[in-house]
């Protein structure tokens, strides 16, 4: 199964391949052929006889479709990959948006490198230590880098395997998750302060209901029944669909929100300028106003899902 350039040897049977040593070359290659592709690559070794087991480990790999053939993988076809993937799997919408977020941090690091070389825990800290600079938190780092993870997990349960090993990496210290609540008082504040209707609606869901901002963003009129007093969610944190009864309060504020609209249009909605109504998708200054007029400073909108112990 050994051959030189200078001087091949007797090949093998059919499909065993050969080892052989190029000229000017300290290290043994390897060569064999398997439904119809050629197969050729350096063994990294200059013993012969573990140059002879690195080929039977590759003849054995390729005929149990567990060869990896990762040459010419970069991390931007496992996102892509990823990406179909999860569209074919009909992940939620926000699922998709969040990673469609953290692809667009990632790429233009990652996006040319090839999977192998993203593997190397240099290159893990070098993109952590490049985020840090940009000012990104720890927190965030880690869920950009747990979507690449992902990517690199689908690639290594594809058959032929696309790269040779899922991706792992040390996760950087994060602080403890906010104890922020909002107090009954501080709910009727806020509202008070709350120009827009838009707002004043999500405010009361996001309170009464514990309805995330992704959640709430994503309904449509049709999610809405105002005769039958419910609301239903299509996007929810687990992917199943949620319903829930409305109360008074929210009922009303609901049906001030979806007047005149069709059916598939958004619950949430703003108006520019021009007159023309659009969905609403950041609301972050709204919002900052509003806790600043009513003196509920940094209470983050999330904060609205929990209760004061013993409520």
């Amino acid at each position: 199964m050994e051959t030189t350039e200078k001087k091949p040897s007797k090949r093998g049977k059919r499909g065993q391949g050969c080892i052989y040593l190029p000229k000017n070359s300290r290290n043994y290659w390897i060569k064999f052929s398997m439904n119809g592709r050629v197969y050729q690559e350096t063994a990294n070794t200059e013993s012969k006889n573990e140059a002879l087991n690195f080929l039977r480990t590759r003849v054995s790999e390729v005929s149990s479709g567990k060869a990896v053939d990762c040459k010419k993988v970069t991390v931007q076809s496992l996102a892509d990959s990823m990406t179909k993937a999860w569209e074919l799997a009909q992940k939620n919408e926000a699922t998709q948006e969040w990673a469609a977020r953290c692809w667009k941090r990632l790429l233009p690091f990652f996006g040319k490198m090839k999977a192998t070389d993203a593997l190397a825990s240099a290159a893990i800290m070098e993109y952590q230590s490049f985020r840090r600079k940009e000012g990104a938190a720890n927190g965030t780092i880690n869920r950009e880098l747990a979507v690449l993870s992902c990517a690199f997990t689908l690639g290594y349960e594809q058959t032929p395997r696309r790269v040779p090993e899922k991706l792992h990496f040390t996760h950087l210290p994060e602080p403890k998750g906010r104890q922020g609540f909002v107090e009954e008082k501080q709910y009727r504040d806020l509202a008070a302060k709350c120009e827009e209707t838009y707002m004043r609606a999500m405010l009361a869901l996001a309170y009464n209901f514990g309805f995330r901002k992704a959640e709430l963003l994503t309904l449509k009129v049709s999610d809405v029944d105002i005769l039958g007093g419910t609301i239903r969610l299509r996007t929810s944190k687990n992917g199943e669909p949620r319903q829930v009864n409305l109360t008074e309060e929210t009922r009303k504020l609901l049906a001030i929100c979806i007047s005149g609209k069709n059916t598939d249009e958004s619950v949430f909605t703003r108006t520019e300028l021009s007159g023309k109504r659009v969905p609403v998708a950041d609301f972050r200054g709204t919002w900052e106003a509003v806790t600043k007029a009513a003196k509920c400073e940094g209470l983050l909108f999330h904060d609205l899902r929990r209760r004061p112990s013993g409520e």
